[in-house]
């Protein structure tokens, strides 16, 4: 008989974080309610074995994505597991998995409420019920935060000085959100046709290492990006908040303790929303956003108040901002195909084939041609 396997089990209360340490095979236990999209997709991509859940992870608030996603990818999650036996769970140590259960050596015992797909469906619809509920107290947040983030639409930027130049050049954005990896999949032509500069947003550095590409500029708090991209030689702009803001830029810190140089860009508003202004004020083209929050669900998933920030940086940049599925069909179908342009020389082709055929001269040429081919072959 096959002894239980023992599995290594890691919490954190920031799901982002315990991402970057999870190996396959792992357990998460993580504090996440309204788990969104990103933070279950990079769950997945880890391999884990099981989730738990220290609260839960549909609250009602709106219809979130994320525990879908993960029974959809055939991984456990067990919610409402406690507060108080999170804080007794052993970061790093192993225990046994046993139907929706961890089990240490010491008897402690880790358990929780199975989220099912029935159960899930009946708290979905919910949260759908509450949608307008939260979208009104959404649009609420997003007035009073209106007149504190307004100088994004009006203010000068005082970008720092950068090497890669973004002047009439297409200027690609990327954020490790929902749907990026797709995005990048599909923009696979464009990318090799224009050369855009590639701008990524945190983890979205991550995501273009992923895809073989590697950024030219990193913006962000630096909060949610590996060593590794760190280090793969782009520039690095750590965003910081407004100027006289106490908590200043948080994220040069890390660059700091790295031995790494970085500038920073003091600036209201998100992280994506810096590096749409930025790349606009350099005098880009076009920019293209990859991952990037549209809709409503997006941003009750990125966990905001409100959308002032975003709503006043597309205001400023206007028709210059476009998606990246937009762009990928578009390119896809402007673009001519080698197979395109081979049916097109075949079909000029047939007409003078057949023409030399039916007279003698060309019957005399063809014949000539395939003594020469049979001669020299």
């Amino acid at each position: 008989m096959t002894a239980p396997t023992r599995h290594r089990v890691l919490k954190d209360r920031r799901t982002k974080n315990l991402a970057r340490r999870l190996r396959s095979g792992d357990i998460a236990v993580i504090h996440h309610a309204d788990l969104d999209t990103t933070a279950a997709r990079a769950l997945i991509d880890a391999e884990v074995k099981a989730v738990f859940n220290i609260v839960t992870s549909v609250t009602g608030r709106y219809p979130n994505r994320g525990p879908s996603l993960l029974l959809e990818a055939g991984v456990p999650l067990i919610d409402a597991c406690g507060e108080e036996a999170f804080e007794r769970i052993p970061d790093g140590g192993f225990a046994l998995f046993e139907e929706n259960c961890i089990k240490w050596e010491d008897g402690f015992c880790l358990t929780g409420k199975p989220v099912t797909a029935e159960g899930l469906a009946v708290q979905l619809r919910v949260a759908q019920n509450n949608l307008n509920n939260e979208l009104n107290l959404f649009a609420r947040n997003t007035l009073e935060y209106l007149n504190q983030e307004q100088s994004l639409l009006f203010d000068p930027l005082d970008i720092p000085p950068l090497k890669v130049s973004f002047a009439n050049r297409h200027v690609l954005i990327v954020v490790r959100g929902e749907s990026y990896k797709e995005d990048l999949a599909m923009l696979h032509d464009y990318l090799s046709d224009v050369r855009p500069v590639l701008l990524a947003v945190d983890g979205g550095a991550d995501a273009l290492l992923e895809a073989k590409l590697r950024p030219d500029v990193i913006l962000g708090d630096m909060d949610s990006i590996t060593d590794a991209a760190l280090r793969c030689g782009a520039e690095l702009i750590v965003h910081g908040y407004s100027k006289g803001d106490a908590r200043g830029a948080p994220g040069l810190a890390r660059i700091e303790a790295m031995g790494l140089k970085a500038q920073v860009f003091h600036s209201p508003g998100t992280s994506e929303d810096v590096a749409m202004l930025m790349a606009d004020e350099l005098g880009a083209q076009l920019i293209v956003a990859v991952g990037t929050h549209f809709s409503l669900v997006d941003f009750l998933d990125k966990g905001r108040n409100g959308m002032a920030s975003t709503f006043l940086t597309r205001l400023r940049i206007g028709s210059k901002l476009v998606d990246a599925k937009g762009i990928a069909r578009l390119w896809a179908r402007s673009r001519i195909r080698f197979h395109e342009i081979t049916i097109l020389v075949a079909a000029a082709a047939t007409p003078i084939i057949a023409v030399m055929y039916l007279s003698p001269m060309g019957r005399n040429l063809l014949q000539t041609l395939r003594v020469w081919l049979r001669l020299r072959f």
